[in-house]
């Protein structure tokens, strides 16, 4: 009766932590994904772009501009749209099954058109978990 006792506790033990490690590294893989997308909008590298994004991507500019996938990544490809830096301040992530939702401050040093502009807004994306990987669905940012 003892060895029940002592292996109903380790299982107890054991599944919890694996309960409590699961959101952690969710949590973890979409803050990774994050930091891909956004080091590929630096970088301009087009091919991860395309890979971290979905088909029916909705892409919100503060500006009220809002983009599809193609439309998102032709603006960086073109240098309509790109980065001296850029950086994401104070992520939180929220995860709810296969959808995450990510808020964070968007800092950058933006060139538009051969233009610098600093760029400090609020940015809200939402990920989705499609065959094993983050993908961002929609992106909204806004000025605060």
């Amino acid at each position: 009766m003892q060895n029940v006792k002592v292996l109903i506790g380790f299982l107890c033990l054991f599944s919890g932590y694996a309960a409590a490690a699961a959101p952690a590294a969710a949590d973890k893989d979409v803050a990774v994904a994050v930091d891909h997308l956004t080091q590929a909008m630096l970088h301009k590298d087009i091919p991860q772009l395309q890979a971290l994004t979905a088909n029916n991507l909705t892409y919100g500019h503060s500006s009220g501009k809002v983009q599809n996938k193609q439309e998102f990544i032709a603006d960086i490809e073109t240098g309509r749209s790109g980065f001296k830096t850029l950086e994401m301040q104070k992520q939180t992530i929220t995860l709810n099954g296969d959808t995450a939702l990510v808020r964070n401050h968007f800092s950058a040093q933006a060139v538009n058109s051969g233009v610098e502009v600093p760029t400090e807004i609020e940015n809200f994306q939402v990920w989705q978990k499609q065959k094993g990987k983050w993908l961002l669905i929609g992106r909204q940012a806004y000025k605060f």
